[in-house]
């Protein structure tokens, strides 16, 4: 389907047609900050459902809220890709009403595949929460649909 949008106008297109549907994010309550080509920003606030037994934010939510950002990064140019794999390192742990930031950057994408570096960081205090890379792997079709 061609498309009327370029560039980090298409970006910020397919950002919000991914988070439209993307029932997770929602339930997390994430928002996009900024999105452009190849590079995604998204904040969260973490709430009481989301802490784990020692009651700091539990990793697969980390995990999710990085992979968001992944996801809306590598399919910023309205060409699909999906988590080939990914991995995070956990660096300290986020308390419930603290605001967090995830930015994704594009590191290469060559042929069907990318490689994405995510920083959580939580917003106040500016401190690293995680650090997540993925690497996607293109598959067939358009993000934007009509």
């Amino acid at each position: 389907m061609p498309t009327q949008f370029a560039g980090d106008e298409l970006a910020r297109a397919c950002a919000a047609a991914m988070l439209s549907r993307d029932r997770a994010a929602q339930a997390l309550c994430i928002a996009i900050e900024e999105a452009r080509e190849g590079y995604a920003r998204l904040a969260m606030t973490i709430g009481e459902t989301m802490l784990n037994g020692h009651a700091m934010a539990h990793g697969g939510v980390v995990f999710t809220f990085a992979d968001t950002a992944f996801a809306l990064a590598c399919n910023s140019r309205n060409v699909p890709h999906v988590a080939l794999s990914a991995t995070i390192s956990f660096v300290k742990p986020a308390r419930v009403g603290e605001r967090l930031v995830a930015e994704a950057q594009e590191r290469s994408l060559k042929g069907r595949t990318g490689v994405y570096d995510i920083n959580v960081t939580n917003v106040v205090t500016g401190e690293l929460i995680g650090v997540f890379r993925g690497i996607c792997y293109r598959i067939h079709g358009e993000v934007l649909t009509v």
